[in-house]
């Protein structure tokens, strides 16, 4: 429900006010968990990781994402996201110097293909800002994951998401003064439901589960899961949104949805 609720909030606030101010109610959620059961702080060597996974999955992915939406539909956007999965696990592979089979690396491929093919098509043959920013977006949360999942089998998992969340606090705290001065805010009630969700639901009891589950089950089996995310996100633009859904939406991906099954039965 990720993007859908992004598209409500951005009918009260801007991009860079709704990331902001998404970031400081999760951040104050996270504290008020953390305080309630006295978690003492990470450890020194723990926060270069805490700072890549706040800088990936709390800033980079969901401001990168926002600005891509104001202009890329639900559908298109969970498409092109569809490859997360896949981008994480080459990130881990570079960074756990894991060398995966050549199975899995063609299935990759194959996936970034369908991919490429359908947002070329989408956008009349060339790239648009939007898928610009969506691939961004897939960098720095593939980053954040991959950090955030080594991370979690040194720390409870579920701690990962509260101290990056805390630890951005004081710059999403600033950004919100600039950037709710800088962007009208329209009030509604769809505005501000969407908003309360991406902060609560996506921000910090999505992740927290995430991360918890990762810590719990392993990060191999908890990245399947993850494969249900893209036909779940076009089936709430539909529901929530009246979103029109392009008929190469689903065919892109379900085939992304089959690479990635192969990759995690490849890499197993």
């Amino acid at each position: 429900m990720t993007f859908p609720s992004t598209v409500w909030g951005l009918e009260s606030f801007g991009p860079w006010s709704l990331v902001a101010v998404r970031s400081v109610l999760a951040a104050v959620i996270a504290g008020g968990f953390l305080l309630a059961l006295r978690v003492p702080p990470p450890e020194r060597r723990h926060w270069g990781s805490l700072l890549v996974v706040a800088g990936g999955v709390v800033v980079g992915f969901p401001l990168l994402t926002t600005l891509a939406l104001r202009t890329s539909t639900t559908s298109h956007a969970a498409v092109v996201v569809g490859l997360l999965p896949l981008t994480t696990a080459a990130f881990a592979a570079v960074r756990t110097g894991r060398r995966p089979s050549r199975r899995f690396w063609a299935a990759a491929l194959a996936g970034a293909a369908v991919v490429l093919g359908f947002t070329l098509g989408q956008s009349g043959g060339a790239l648009s800002t939007g898928d610009l920013y969506l691939f961004g977006a897939l960098l720095v949360c593939a980053a954040g994951y991959t950090e955030g999942g080594r991370l979690a089998r040194r720390m409870p998992g579920w701690q990962v998401i509260g101290w990056a969340l805390v630890t951005c606090l004081p710059v999403a705290a600033t950004g919100s003064v600039f950037a709710l001065m800088a962007e009208p805010v329209r009030p509604s009630v769809q505005g501000f439901a969407g908003l309360l969700w991406v902060a609560a639901g996506s921000t910090f009891f999505g992740l927290y589960v995430w991360y918890r589950g990762m810590a719990a089950i392993g990060i191999a089996r908890a990245s399947q899961l993850q494969l249900a995310q893209p036909l779940l996100t076009l089936v709430w633009s539909v529901l929530l949104l009246a979103e029109p859904l392009s008929p190469a939406a689903p065919v892109a991906a379900v085939a992304v949805l089959v690479c990635i099954a192969v990759t995690q039965r490849a890499n197993a």
